[in-house]
C-alpha cells in the first residue's frame, strides 16, 4: 500500500493541485516513513478556511474518496476531515 500511495502522490491531478492552490494552501509538503506514518506541513492564511473550502470542490471529494483505503479512519469519514493541526513548540528563523 504504501508504494501505491507514494505513486498516487507523485502523479496529483492538475485540477487537484489546482484546487488547493485556489482555496489557500501554500508551501504543501508530505512527509512519510518506511512504516506509513505520515505528516504534512503547509502555509495558509487561514487553516479552518482553507479547509472548508477544499471540502466543497468536487475534485476533492474524489480524490479522499481514492486516498480512504490508504487510511485508518471513523467509517464515513475521509482522511482530509481527519487531519490534526499542532501547535509549534519551536522555531528557528
Amino acid at each position: 500500500m504504501i508504494p501505491e500511495y507514494r505513486r498516487r502522490h507523485r502523479e496529483v491531478w492538475p485540477e487537484m493541485l489546482q484546487a488547493l492552490r485556489e482555496t489557500g494552501w501554500k508551501n504543501y509538503s508530505l512527509f512519510m516513513r518506511d512504516d506509513g506514518l505520515l505528516f504534512g506541513y503547509l502555509e495558509t492564511d487561514d487553516f479552518d478556511r482553507a479547509r472548508a473550502l477544499m471540502a466543497e470542490r468536487e475534485v476533492n471529494l474524489r480524490w479522499q474518496r481514492d486516498m480512504a483505503p490508504f487510511f485508518e479512519i471513523e467509517s464515513g469519514r475521509r482522511p482530509d476531515q481527519a487531519m490534526l493541526q499542532l501547535d509549534e513548540v519551536f522555531h528557528l528563523d
